[in-house]
């Protein structure tokens, strides 16, 4: 993840990455909550937390870089339901682009070889079986409630972990 943040430093200049320790978050949605509302549930955590982040650092959005059917957790019901959390706007600036336009843009800026080396990330090791696709809002918060959201999430944000990432030489 680093050094992906050192690739993209190249075009932004140095760059500040926030590390967000997940661990107790997944927990709590794997005790307390249906499998196959993990992933949406994860993201949902993910954009409440992004969000504080953002208005603590006076940021007026998130930025994701979710693609429209991409996986399960990308479709516009499940995208809708991850919105429902924020109160800030969120852009999505790859949603109307397919895996090949994704692609092609990671290979010409030199983080696609990067990107794809195996790591096992919050959502490699939470995946469900069978994922919810067209999730509904009241459903999906009925499918939350068994976690104590505030505290868990508060308890993240007291442990960031804030790294200055400075550019990286790209072989073009």
């Amino acid at each position: 993840m680093l050094k992906l943040a050192g690739i993209l430093a190249g075009y932004t200049g140095p760059l500040t990455v926030c590390i967000v320790p997940f661990t107790a978050i997944q927990e709590g949605i794997r005790k307390n909550c249906p499998e196959d509302y993990f992933t949406l549930l994860m993201r949902r955590s993910m954009c409440r937390i992004a969000q504080k982040i953002a208005l603590r650092n006076k940021c007026g959005a998130v930025i994701s870089g979710e693609s429209l059917g991409q996986v399960a957790s990308q479709t516009m019901e499940a995208m809708a339901c991850t919105r429902a959390v924020l109160d800030i706007p969120i852009f999505r600036p790859l949603v109307g682009m397919d895996k090949e336009e994704v692609v092609a843009i990671a290979r010409r800026i030199g983080t696609f070889e990067t990107s794809i080396l195996p790591y096992e990330d919050c959502c490699t090791v939470f995946t469900p079986r069978h994922p919810v696709t067209k999730p509904m809002l009241p459903k999906v918060e009925e499918a939350e409630k068994g976690v104590e959201w505030e505290a868990i999430e508060s308890e993240a944000l007291r442990n960031l972990e804030w790294i200055e990432v400075m550019p990286l030489a790209v072989n073009s």
